[in-house]
C-alpha cells in the first residue's frame, strides 16, 4: 500500500492526466463523429486541464495558475466557450485540489480551497450564461438575462460543484493523513528500538560500574591495610636491619602506587579494553579556556612552588576542577563568577573553588550537591577522588558563596614515591583511609 501510494505521489498526476485525456478524447470522437481536430472547442481547455493535473504534484502554484488563466481567457473571449456536453472538463481543476491537499503545505492547500471556490463561482457563472455556454446536460440555455438565469439555477450548479471539490479535496486530505500516520509509526517502531538498544547500553554500563566500584573497593581495602601495616611496622621498628626497613618501605610505597593504578585503569578503561589517555593537571588550563567560552568569569590563581604529582592524583585534580566549573554554570548560569586558587606552599596541593550561591538556596543553607554531573556522582564523587588520591575535600556554602576544598598529599615526585607526613600523621591518616574503606 505505502509502495503504490509513494509511486501515485510522484507518477499518478501526470499519469492521470494522460488518461484523462485520451478517454476524453476518445469519447469526444465517439460522440461528435470524426476525431477532434483544433477546431474542437474543448481542445485548448482539455489540454490546460491536463497540464493543470501533470503540474499539480511538484508546482502547486503553476497548476493553479493555469487553471485561472483558463477561466480569465475564457471570460474575455480569448479561449473559445465549450459547448453543452464539454464543461466536465473542469473536473480537472479539482483532481489537482486534491492532489494539492495530498502532496501540499499548509500554505498551498490554503491557497488551493480559496482559489478552488473562486474558480467554482466563475465556472458556474459561466455554464449558466448564455454569453459563454451553449447549456448543460440537465438543461438548455435561457434567453432570459443572466440575472434571472442565475437565481433560479446557480443553487443547483453551485453546490454540485462544491460537493465533487470537496470529496477530491477530503480524499487528498485522507491520503496525506494516512501518510503521516505510517511516518509516525514508523518513527515510533525506530524510536522504541532505539530506547531498548539504549536501555541495554545502560544497563551494561551499570553494571560494569558496580563491578569496577566493587574492584576497587576490594582493592582499596587490602592496599590500604598492606600499606598501613608497612608503615607501623616500619616506625615501631627502627632497631632492625636497614634492608628489613627498606623492604617495609618499598612495600608500602609499591601498595600506594598500586592504589592509585588501579584506579586510573578501572577508570580508563573503554569498552574496546583499550585504556584511554586520561587529563592531567596541564589540561586544566584548556578546560578553563573552554568554560570561559560558554560565559564562565574564571580567575585562576596559584601560590607556591608546583609539583610533580602521581596520574591518579592529576586525574582527580583535573576531574575536581571540572566538576566544580561545571556546578557553577548550571545552578549559577551564564555570567557566573569563579575563583580557582592552587596552593602548593603545604605538605600537599590544596584547591580551593568558589562560586555565588544560587538564588535558589537561601543563605546558610547546604546545597544539594547531588546534581548528576559526570559519572551521575556530584560532590560524593568529587570525596571519593580525592580519597582515592590520599587527600580529603570538602564542600558546601560559605557566606554567600559556595565554596570548594581539597587537599591532595604529594605522593610522587619524577616518578618515586615520598612519604612527606610526619609518622604519627601518616599512621593516623592510613588508619582512617583505612576504616573508611573498610
Amino acid at each position: 500500500m505505502e509502495r503504490t501510494l509513494r509511486v501515485v505521489r510522484h507518477w499518478g498526476a501526470p499519469a492521470a492526466a494522460a488518461i484523462f485525456f485520451v478517454l476524453w478524447c476518445v469519447g469526444e470522437a465517439g460522440r461528435m463523429g470524426p476525431w477532434p481536430g483544433f477546431y474542437w472547442p474543448g481542445l485548448i481547455p482539455l489540454l490546460v486541464m491536463t497540464a493543470v493535473i501533470g503540474t499539480a504534484t511538484w508546482k502547486a502554484y503553476l497548476s493553479l495558475g493555469l487553471t485561472a488563466a483558463l477561466l480569465v481567457g475564457q471570460l474575455m473571449h480569448v479561449v473559445p466557450a465549450m459547448l453543452a456536453n464539454h464543461w466536465a472538463i473542469y473536473l480537472g481543476s479539482f483532481i489537482s485540489l486534491g492532489f494539492i491537499m495530498w502532496t501540499g503545505n499548509k500554505k498551498q492547500r490554503l491557497l488551493a480551497v480559496t482559489s478552488n471556490l473562486l474558480f467554482m463561482a466563475v465556472m458556474t457563472y459561466m455554464m449558466i450564461s448564455a454569453r459563454y455556454g451553449n447549456g448543460i446536460g440537465w438543461f438548455r440555455p435561457l434567453y432570459l438575462g443572466d440575472s434571472v438565469v442565475l437565481r433560479q439555477y446557480w443553487w443547483q450548479l453551485f453546490p454540485l460543484l462544491l460537493l465533487v471539490a470537496a470529496a477530491c479535496g477530503t480524499l487528498g486530505i485522507f491520503l496525506s493523513l494516512y501518510e503521516d500516520r505510517r511516518a509516525l509509526s514508523k518513527a515510533q517502531v525506530l524510536t522504541q528500538a532505539s530506547l531498548r538498544e539504549t536501555e541495554v547500553e545502560l544497563i551494561v554500563e551499570q553494571e560494569r560500574t558496580r563491578i569496577a566500584r566493587d574492584l576497587h573497593d576490594v582493592l582499596a581495602h587490602s592496599l590500604a591495610v598492606i600499606a598501613a601495616q608497612a608503615d607501623g611496622t616500619r616506625y615501631m621498628s627502627r632497631d632492625q636491619p636497614q634492608p628489613v626497613l627498606n623492604a617495609l618501605e618499598n612495600i608500602a610505597v609499591s601498595a600506594r602506587h598500586a592504589l592509585v593504578d588501579a584506579q586510573r585503569v578501572i577508570e580508563g578503561v573503554r569498552d574496546d579494553g583499550m585504556v584511554a589517555p586520561q587529563p592531567l593537571i596541564s589540561d586544566v588550563g584548556p578546560l578553563m579556556e573552554r568554560m570561559r567560552q560558554g560565559s564562565l568569569e574564571i580567575e585562576h590563581s596559584e601560590s607556591g612552588v608546583p609539583v610533580e604529582l602521581g596520574a591518579g592524583q592529576q586525574l582527580a585534580v583535573f576531574r575536581i576542577v571540572q566538576e566544580c566549573l561545571t556546578n557553577a554554570l548550571k545552578h549559577g548560569g551564564r555570567g557566573t563568577a569563579v575563583r580557582v586558587h592552587f596552593d602548593w606552599s603545604g605538605p600537599g596541593l590544596t584547591l580551593h573553588a568558589s562560586s555565588p550561591l544560587p538564588a535558589s538556596v537561601a543563605l546558610g543553607e547546604r546545597d544539594a550537591g547531588q546534581d548528576k554531573g559526570r559519572a551521575g556522582r556530584g560532590l560524593p564523587g568529587m570525596r571519593e577522588r580525592a580519597h582515592l588520591a590520599g587527600g580529603w575535600l570538602t564542600a558546601g556554602p560559605d557566606g554567600e558563596q559556595f565554596r570548594v576544598t581539597a587537599f591532595i598529599p604529594y605522593g610522587t615526585t619524577t616518578g618515586s614515591l615520598q612519604i612527606t607526613p610526619s609518622p604519627s600523621e601518616a599512621l593516623t591518616d592510613l588508619g582512617e583511609r583505612t576504616s573508611d574503606r573498610a
